[in-house]
């Protein structure tokens, strides 16, 4: 019966640090992000279809994760709950000890723009604003003097092989061009936690190491061939 079983569970089979570190980390609260419990059920007419099914998972600052799992599998629905973009339907999602699943919109929003990045698998760049505008926006929404914002999207852009694409719309750019921008809007306000959802599949292996290496503090990925550089490997399935 859908929903009567677990449709997500998690493990960790590469672990780069000791377990018992881990323990002790998150028991003095050093976690970044965390998940407990985390069950988010989606129906349609009269069939209830458990995606995520009481998951626990904790990222500590600095640690560098992957998502892994076949289609269907949950990990976009897990991002999006864990980068409140969407609720769960029960249990928690703490940022830094503070359960935040639960806020009222305005509070995620303010969050979101505070704490996290966001990569998705489409670029989703503003098409009317130029490569060094929807870099510079993000920065702007937070309060980023304009000067500031512009120097540090030139050298974000540049650090990617754009400096000379800075006035391009993102309709004058190629796919990996797009991709490329997408990444360091995310990286614009140095986010806590960068949650990147298949990111690299448009990008050359160059661009793509260089973004493994550079991404901010906390990161997840569901890229499986990046997944060799990656501290940690966290699976789901059905």
């Amino acid at each position: 019966m859908a929903g009567s079983t677990p449709a997500m569970t998690i493990g960790a089979p590469g672990v780069a640090r000791s377990e018992d570190r881990i323990l002790e980390d998150l028991q003095s609260g050093v976690a970044v992000l965390e998940l407990r419990g985390v069950r988010k059920v989606f129906r349609q007419g009269g069939v209830a279809l458990a995606v995520l099914n009481g998951v626990d998972l904790a990222l500590l600052p600095g640690e560098i994760v992957a998502l892994v799992g076949p289609s269907g599998a949950g990990k976009s629905t897990l991002l999006h709950v864990a980068g409140l973009l969407e609720r769960p339907d029960n249990g928690a999602v703490l940022i830094e000890g503070r359960d935040c699943g639960g806020l009222p919109d305005e509070q995620r929003t303010t969050l979101r723009r505070r704490a996290l990045g966001f990569v998705y698998q489409f670029h989703h760049l503003l098409p009317e604003f130029s490569a060094l505008e929807n870099v510079m926006l993000p920065q702007m929404i937070a309060a980023v003097p304009r000067g500031a914002a512009q120097r540090k999207a030139e050298m974000l852009l540049g650090r990617v092989g754009l400096g000379k694409r800075l006035d391009h719309r993102p309709a004058r750019l190629s796919g990996g061009e797009q991709q490329r921008v997408a990444i360091v809007r995310a990286l614009a306000n140095d986010p806590k936690i960068l949650l990147a959802d298949e990111p690299t599949g448009n990008l050359d292996h160059a661009t793509a190491s260089w973004r493994s290496r550079t991404a901010g503090s906390g990161r997840r990925r569901k890229d499986q061939r990046s997944a060799r550089r990656i501290g940690r490997t966290v699976t789901g399935g059905r």
